[in-house]
Order: C-alpha cells, then sequence, then structure tokens
C-alpha cells in the first residue's frame, strides 16, 4: 500500500470548508501510517468551484463526480453535499474502489440508507472503508463522557436529555434555502441537528433506541425564494412582495424514546429557539451518578458523584485538556483549549488509522443507517398524532437482490 492517500471532495460549502481543515491538518498534528493529500474538489458551477479550490488550497477540480469517483488517482471520497445525492455518489465510489467519508444524515430516506449500507458491506469485505460523519462524537469531552458511561461510573442509564437549538431561521424573511426543501433535505431540524442528538444518545450510551413517539412543526410555511430561483436580482430578494415558495420540512421535533437498556430520553430540536445559535447539550442520569456536556463549554464535562459524602456532593467540572483525554495529547499543554473545527480533524485521524489497519471505521454506515430508522420512526409518529412506534435493537442493511 502506498502511503498516500488522495482525497476528492465533492461539495465547498460550510462542511466541505471544515472538511478541508481537517485534511490539511491531520497529518501536521498527529502521526499517522498514511499521508492525506486535499487532490481534487468537485462542484457544478466552474467559476465558484475555481475560486473555492485556490481558497482551500485543493489541487485540481472535476465539475462532474461521475469523473472523479473514476479517477485512479483517487483513493477517497468525501461527499459533503446535500442528502439527496449522497446514496448515488457513495453507492457508485464504493463500487468504483474508493473508501468513503459521507456527511450526516447518511441518506434522505430508509431505503438509500439500506442502499448505502448493504454496499459497504459489500465494499468492506475488498478491504474498502466508510464511514458517516458524526463528528461531535469526536469532540474529546464526548468521548471522555462515552469511556466514564461505559466504565460504570454512573451505574444503570435512567435517563437521557438532549437538545440542539437554533435560532438561524426565526426571521420569517429568510429565504427558502436547500435545507427547506424535503427533496434536497430528506427532512428539517429533525434530520440536520436532530441526527446528532439522536447519535449522540446511542454513541455515549452504548444503547440502541428501541420505541420513539414524536411531534413535529413547521412554524413558517412559506419563504422568499432565494434571488438565483426567483430571477430577481439580489438587491431585490426578500420582503413581503418577492416570490416565496412553501417550506416542506419541519422547523422543530420534539422526542419522547425509550432505549434498549430500559431507560427514558428526551430530545428536542429545533431552529426556531430564538437566541440560541448552536445549543447542543446532553446529560445522562444513572443509578450511581450523572455526566453532562454543553457544546458551548465543548472542553468541559460536568460529572455526579453519587457516591460522595453529602458535605461534598455536587457537579464537579472536569476540564478535558489533559493528555490522558481522547485525542488531547496531540495538541496543545493541558488548559490551552480547543474548538469546534478539531472534531473533524480527530474524525479524519480515526478513518485514516481504520483505513490503515483494515478495520470498519466508526460509525459506519450501518450505524448511521439505526440513526436514519430512528428519524423516520419519529417522522411517521409525528404524522400519526405521536403514536408510539417501536424499533428494533438495530437495524441491518438489508441485501439488494
Amino acid at each position: 500500500m502506498s502511503n498516500s492517500l488522495r482525497i476528492g471532495m465533492v461539495g465547498y460549502g460550510f462542511m466541505g470548508i471544515a472538511h478541508t481543515q481537517a485534511w490539511r491538518t491531520v497529518n501536521r498534528v498527529f502521526d499517522l501510517p498514511l499521508d492525506a493529500t486535499p487532490a481534487v474538489l468537485c462542484g457544478r458551477d466552474g467559476a465558484s468551484l475555481a475560486a473555492a479550490a485556490r481558497k482551500l488550497g485543493w489541487q485540481e477540480t472535476e465539475r462532474d463526480w461521475r469523473a472523479l469517483v473514476a479517477r485512479a488517482d483517487i483513493d477517497l471520497i468525501d461527499i459533503c453535499t446535500p442528502g439527496d445525492s449522497h446514496a448515488e455518489i457513495a453507492v457508485a465510489a464504493l463500487a468504483a474502489g474508493k473508501h468513503v467519508l459521507c456527511e450526516k444524515p447518511l441518506a434522505n430516506t430508509v431505503a438509500e440508507a439500506e442502499t448505502m449500507a448493504a454496499a459497504a458491506t459489500r465494499a468492506s469485505a475488498a478491504g474498502v472503508r466508510a464511514m458517516c460523519g458524526f463528528s461531535y462524537r469526536r469532540v474529546p469531552a464526548v468521548t471522555h463522557l462515552r469511556n466514564l458511561v461505559a466504565a460504570g461510573r454512573i451505574g444503570t442509564i435512567r435517563h437521557v436529555r438532549a437538545v440542539y437549538l437554533q435560532d438561524w431561521i426565526v426571521d420569517p424573511e429568510f429565504p427558502l434555502v436547500w435545507r427547506l426543501q424535503k427533496e434536497r433535505a430528506g427532512s428539517g431540524a429533525l434530520g440536520d441537528i436532530g441526527a446528532h442528538i439522536i447519535d449522540m444518545t446511542q454513541f455515549v450510551t452504548g444503547e440502541r433506541i428501541v420505541g420513539v413517539t414524536g411531534l413535529t412543526e413547521t412554524f413558517v410555511r412559506e419563504r422568499p425564494l432565494p434571488a438565483a430561483s426567483s430571477g430577481l436580482s439580489a438587491s431585490a430578494d426578500g420582503g413581503a412582495h418577492a416570490p416565496r415558495g412553501r417550506v416542506t420540512v419541519d422547523d422543530a421535533a420534539v422526542i419522547l424514546a425509550r432505549l434498549s437498556g430500559g431507560g427514558l430520553a428526551t430530545l428536542e430540536a429545533t431552529r426556531f429557539a430564538t437566541g440560541r445559535k448552536n445549543g447542543l447539550r446532553i446529560e445522562v442520569n444513572g443509578s450511581l451518578g450523572s455526566l453532562a456536556f454543553d457544546l458551548e463549554r465543548l472542553n468541559e464535562l460536568e460529572f455526579y458523584a453519587g457516591a460522595r459524602a453529602g458535605t461534598e456532593s455536587g457537579f464537579t467540572r472536569i476540564l478535558v485538556t489533559e493528555p490522558e483525554h481522547p485525542y488531547v495529547a496531540a495538541w496543545w499543554p493541558p488548559g490551552h483549549t480547543l474548538g469546534y473545527e478539531h472534531a473533524f480533524t480527530h474524525q479524519a485521524r480515526d478513518l485514516i488509522h481504520a483505513i490503515a489497519n483494515g478495520v470498519d471505521p466508526s460509525p459506519t454506515f450501518a450505524d448511521a443507517l439505526n440513526v436514519q430508522v430512528v428519524l423516520d420512526a419519529v417522522e411517521r409518529s409525528a404524522a400519526r398524532n405521536a403514536s408510539w412506534i417501536e424499533l428494533p435493537a438495530a437495524r441491518h442493511a438489508k441485501e439488494e437482490t
């Protein structure tokens, strides 16, 4: 095996920028068996693609993802596109023998996710690896939380409560971008940010969500069309007289769930929490203690150990910056904190190790399929006036016949 891992990335928006930062940084921070190279950036708009490649430092560009997948000099395809294209690109890339990193949620439907998971299973037998990009798993404090739970430090899980709160579409004149269109995004707050807290709940507890009831709501049902799709100039776009289109996804979702170990979970995802920008928080209560993480303080954990004497009881702040903490030894001295972008670098690091060691990385496409199953169940529950829906403890990829 060559020690080079040449990356081809499809899409160069917000997630593409974050992924590029990771690929450009990972070998400068970690000692790795493979050298990742941001080689070819792919997108449809030639002018903006060229500008992005120059700014982000990609060597070449391609206008057609099929041409990118067919290139013999590309080892890994990184998919940073809207959800409606994930399945087609990932399945083709895996069939071509390319490793794949695909952003979350894995797909727009369970059927698409099953097809992708089946393709990843077949590819794995040939030594080709696939990972879904649930990057918050790689925040050191989140991984440390998971490790403490796995070590039994808080006992049997009784409750999980997780929220992901944003407010970026509170303004009813915010335009109808692709994330507000079901045919592009699959769902709204539920899939975009709810997927993160569903995955995090299952990751930190080591348990599956086996039953759900859910409510969803769309608060603003029509929005101005963006300038490019309405034919208006940028200055004329917006306002009460601009052409409008229908919002076809949820703005908010509330979920009550049961875990495979018998505990209860409550989850909330919304883009209408006025004043909240990226407010992800999870708390896990067990028979022996509790742990809590807040993304706005992402270098910290709160830990309550129930065995302490009453005179010493209370939540303890753990500053997750010691070299013994997950991933941290490669970075700065203790107390020198990390940020949002570091989780993507850790994601790239783990994927490179998996490829070099010939093992499937985590989360696999099968793990991401299980998240998709929960998302689908919540949508079905909401459509049936919050009816209870039982789920299997695990959902396996359905092989194509």
